[in-house]
């Protein structure tokens, strides 16, 4: 006899509730669908797990007015060093100096929990409260949508489903998606604690130059610091552990006051072969793609996927768009994620292998080379041209409607997830039908020089470009819209 019971119907069931899982909740509500989202843990985690915010990330958490409660509790970093033998080699932050239209030249280091935190508040004032002790036994891909069962034994009506639920992903696993892992012979302990030293500390990322590059210290939030030490062995103990830290910062003295967090992690690296099925159920995180944390890469590329794909979700959910949008998804994220493994591949397979014994040195190089990647402002999609960039931030006086005449801004406090934006620049406004999903925001003057003078930028809600044209010809923002609004999903009668 089946235990299965009549439940919910939704727009949407998250499966998975950490950073990824829950912002995919959180921006599906704001879209206004229906989202149920369940984990099979108790609580959002409270300690461990990914350490930084990179420049992107903020950016877009900026947009659904996250960041100014995340950032005064983290501690800003853009900085690299090497040591060796106790004595400096080298300070680089360059790729940082670098960026343009970017305020955040750092990483925000802030250990994951907070963001859960954040989230799980956010989604919960929302009416989407998680639920918890909760795994999903079975998906299966309907006429009109998905059917899922709970170990609950309640079944869940769903138009869509996303698997959020990390790398051991069940939601892949029920369709059977090839995540083909390659593990390299390297294992990683990794470290959360109090540490008492004589060693001349700054909030940056310092590697250690030794026979190998085996020792990392990454600055946190408060007064805990954060080692990665490489092992190579599969079984070991935190004394082991701090021995390595030790030799590392010789001829300096460290000793370890308190543990905060401790585990172990062997160096696991995969994209699954895809990350949509039949435009219905869609993977995101660690449940597409795994790699080192070397870079820190994890976290927030996972939030990018999110922030990717449930605007289009929710664009097709609410009959704004063709079902084209939701394929993009998987075009845009899987060539950014099999970059991320490349970048984080090399990353550390330098701190072993170096033909001029140089590790450490190797391993910045490596991250100036890959800044793209980590600071996560040199994602873009598509070839070339404004189409497919970012949205760059600088400051503007108060556009038409929006800020006091006079008022001075930063142009990503305008955007709305909710919306297309389409941004103006100059005194003259085109006479555009355009659709009620885009909002436009006149921009008669920026302090300082523009990079965008006198264009028309059609700006998406995870703010990249989706247009660009010329104040005397409008054309190819209609093509753009045009090319969105055919005929919607078939609507699931929930």
């Amino acid at each position: 006899m089946s235990n299965e019971t009549t439940g919910s119907r939704v727009d949407v069931l998250v499966v998975g509730a950490g950073p990824v899982g829950l912002l995919c909740a959180l921006l599906g509500r704001l879209y206004g669908l229906r989202v149920l989202i369940v984990d099979k843990s108790a609580a959002p985690i409270s300690t461990g797990r990914a350490d930084a915010l990179n420049a992107r990330s903020l950016q877009l958490l900026e947009i659904v007015g996250i960041f100014a409660e995340l950032y005064p509790l983290g501690k800003t970093c853009n900085t690299s060093s090497v040591w060796a033998d106790g004595e400096f080699v080298s300070r680089q932050s360059t790729w940082w100096d670098n960026l343009e239209g970017c305020f955040h030249k750092h990483f925000l280091m802030l250990g994951q929990a907070f963001v859960e935190s954040s989230l799980d508040r956010r989604v919960g004032e929302l009416d989407c409260a998680v639920r918890r002790n909760t795994s999903v036994d079975h998906v299966a891909i309907t006429e009109t949508g998905c059917r899922s069962v709970l170990s609950s034994g309640e079944v869940v009506e769903s138009r869509f489903v996303i698997g959020a639920d990390g790398s051991r992903s069940a939601v892949r696993d029920f369709f059977g998606i090839p995540f083909e892992i390659t593990r390299s012979e390297l294992t990683w302990a990794v470290l959360d604690g109090v540490f008492e030293t004589d060693f001349p500390k700054v909030p940056e990322i310092i590697v250690f130059q030794a026979d190998t590059s085996d020792v990392a210290w990454i600055p946190r939030e408060g007064e805990i610091d954060r080692f990665y030490v490489r092992m190579d062995v599969a079984e070991f103990d935190l004394d082991q552990v701090v021995a390595k830290i030790k030799r590392a910062v010789r001829p300096h003295e460290l000793s370890l006051k308190r543990v905060e967090w401790f585990s172990r992690f062997s160096v696991k690296e995969s994209v699954a072969e895809s990350f949509s099925v039949d435009d219905r159920v869609f993977l995101a995180g660690d449940a597409c793609h795994i790699h080192s944390v070397n870079g820190g890469q994890g976290l927030n590329t996972g939030l990018s996927d999110a922030f990717n794909l449930m605007w289009k979700l929710g664009m097709a959910a609410n009959a704004m768009s063709s079902p084209e949008i939701l394929r993009t998804y998987e075009q845009e994220r899987k060539p950014v994620a099999l970059s991320v493994v490349e970048t984080s591949g090399a990353l550390v397979r330098s701190t072993k292998y170096s033909e001029g014994g140089t590790h450490a040195v190797d391993y910045v190089k490596t991250v100036e080379r890959k800044a793209g990647n980590i600071t996560g402002m040199g994602i873009r999609y598509g070839e070339g041209g404004l189409a497919g960039s970012r949205l760059f931030d600088f400051m503007v006086h108060g556009p038409d409607g929006e800020l006091p005449v006079g008022e001075q801004a930063r142009v990503y406090s305008l955007l709305d997830y909710r919306f297309f934006t389409l941004l103006v620049f100059g005194d003259d406004k085109p006479d555009l039908a355009l659709p009620a999903f885009v909002r436009t925001i006149q921009l008669r003057d920026t302090p300082g020089e523009s990079p965008y003078a006198d264009r028309l930028l059609l700006v998406r809600p995870d703010s990249y470009l989706a247009a660009s044209a010329s104040i005397d010809d409008a054309s190819p923002i209609v093509d753009y819209l045009r090319s969105l609004s055919q005929a919607s999903l078939p609507v699931c009668p929930l």
